[in-house]
């Protein structure tokens, strides 16, 4: 083998540790986020309650307002107690908790204000759209599990249709590695998700009074799928905003909560607000999921 041919072979062998490290954590995470979102409830709001404080802290790291003490404390705290009221079932209390948090913050922060508050914001938005869609009793779940099924597989498929692929950069100024074979074959498998949630309705017994339908469902995974996508864009550009290459190490090969829950954050923003509109807020479920 000479030296040349060597080179390559020795780049690939850390991305394939790197591949498989994250394939393993993903296997160990994903069944435990989906039985937590199974149990709702208390569980539920708070494996969110604390996702959405480490959203907030790890976006003061990459904004550089991390050392800001007062305004850590304050929206942590803030976040924390609107995920109790949420958790009790108080939507309302949560609302107001999390206003005053975000005037808070932007009143007490020296310096980079718009940023530290849209942190705030972005992290609220999370936490309180998550429950909305799990508080459904009737299709709760099911529009969670679907969200959360629609962002996964649209990563894997634009991952491997994209280093597969190749070809035509999406956003190079933004995200240099994302292609447009990459974000089209995210978006496939997103169609695939939502097609197999309708056969696995329409397969349930005839009783079943609360049917999905395939068009809407399709509409609704692409929607999801485009979103994500555009969360993950939004993050990328932040961090390139501020120089900062992952928003932290917490998760093994997959870098940070905000690098793994970007296209999360979008899409169950869109949901919970779509099916808010439809449904209320105690039918996000079943205004995202029937039509």
């Amino acid at each position: 083998m000479t030296e040349g041919e060597a080179a390559p072979a020795a780049a690939a062998e850390p991305g394939s540790r790197n591949l498989l490290l994250r394939v393993a954590v993903a296997l160990v995470l994903a069944p435990l986020a989906i039985a937590i979102a199974y149990a709702g409830g208390w569980l539920w709001a708070g494996l969110v309650t604390l996702a959405a404080i480490g959203l907030y802290v790890e976006w003061l790291t990459i904004v550089g307002a991390a050392g800001e003490r007062r305004v850590v404390l304050s929206g942590v705290v803030a976040l924390g107690l609107a995920g109790f009221c949420l958790a009790t079932g108080r939507i309302d209390a949560a609302l107001v908790v999390f206003v005053a948090g975000l005037i808070v913050v932007a009143l007490i922060t020296p310096a980079q204000r718009n940023w530290t508050a849209t942190g705030f914001f972005y992290a609220a938005a999370a936490e309180i759209a998550s429950v909305l869609v799990r508080l459904d009793s009737v299709k709760g779940f099911a529009a969670l599990i679907l969200v959360l099924l629609v962002v996964w597989v649209t990563d894997i498929g634009g991952y491997f249709a994209g280093r597969g692929i190749g070809g035509p950069k999406l956003w190079p100024r933004v995200s240099p590695k994302k292609t447009w074979a990459g974000a089209i074959g995210g978006f496939v498998a997103s169609l695939i998700v939502a097609a197999g949630f309708y056969a696995f309705d329409h397969n349930q017994a005839a009783e079943h009074s609360l049917k999905l339908e395939l068009g809407p469902l399709l509409v609704l995974g692409a929607m999801l799928s485009i979103v994500s996508q555009l969360g993950d864009l939004f993050e990328s550009a932040v961090k390139r905003r501020f120089g900062v290459k992952d928003s932290s190490h917490i998760i093994p090969g997959h870098g940070g909560l905000l690098d793994r829950l970007d296209g999360f954050v979008a899409a169950v923003v869109m949901a919970a607000i779509f099916g808010f509109l439809r449904g209320g807020a105690d039918g996000v479920g079943r205004g995202l999921m029937v039509w």
